[in-house]
């Protein structure tokens, strides 16, 4: 009878584990792509979505901006990239579970090691302005892409400065 208890209870624990592991969980490294402004089967909102040419900046969670854009060869926010990462760090203190993923990139210019520093260096930038205006580090990551990923493909000084930027994903 012991043995049927015992068997009974092992059978239960590892359906749970099993419908557990079926659960539709994300990787960290997924990013989950909705119309703007409406939140995703976890409760995210999508990155990215169309140029607004007029404020130099891509709308993305809540139809808010989440691209920061730097001058040549710089990490430093100015002050729209400041009003755009306050809008962001206003966003996740209201959503307390969001996550956000923060990439750097470059354009075309230097070399492929230097850019890489370059972009990462952007991203932690706009990742420590995020914690300075109360968003806990532990919900943001840094990363770089370096020149890997350009928004816009060209030589000119336009598609240059479109390229060196801070995404921020959610």
């Amino acid at each position: 009878m012991r043995n049927v208890k015992n068997i009974l209870t092992v059978s239960m624990v590892a359906g749970a584990l099993a419908l557990t592991g079926c659960s539709a969980k994300r990787k960290s490294s997924e990013v989950v792509v909705a119309p703007m402004g409406v939140a995703g089967a976890n409760g995210y909102y999508s990155g990215g979505a169309a140029v607004n040419n007029s404020a130099s900046v891509v709308n993305g969670a809540a139809g808010k901006a989440n691209t920061v854009y730097f001058a040549f060869d710089s990490s430093e926010i100015n002050a729209e990239g400041q009003a755009v990462l306050s809008q962001q760090a206003q966003f996740l203190q209201a959503n307390p579970s969001a996550r956000v993923q923060i990439s750097g990139h470059t354009d075309e210019r230097g070399s492929r090691e230097y850019n890489m520093a370059l972009g990462e260096r952007r991203a932690k930038s706009a990742q420590a302005y995020l914690a300075s205006q109360g968003v806990d580090a532990s919900r943001t990551e840094a990363i770089s892409f370096g020149e890997d990923q350009p928004a816009v493909q060209g030589n000119t000084e336009d598609a240059y400065a479109q390229n060196r930027r801070a995404e921020l994903t959610y």
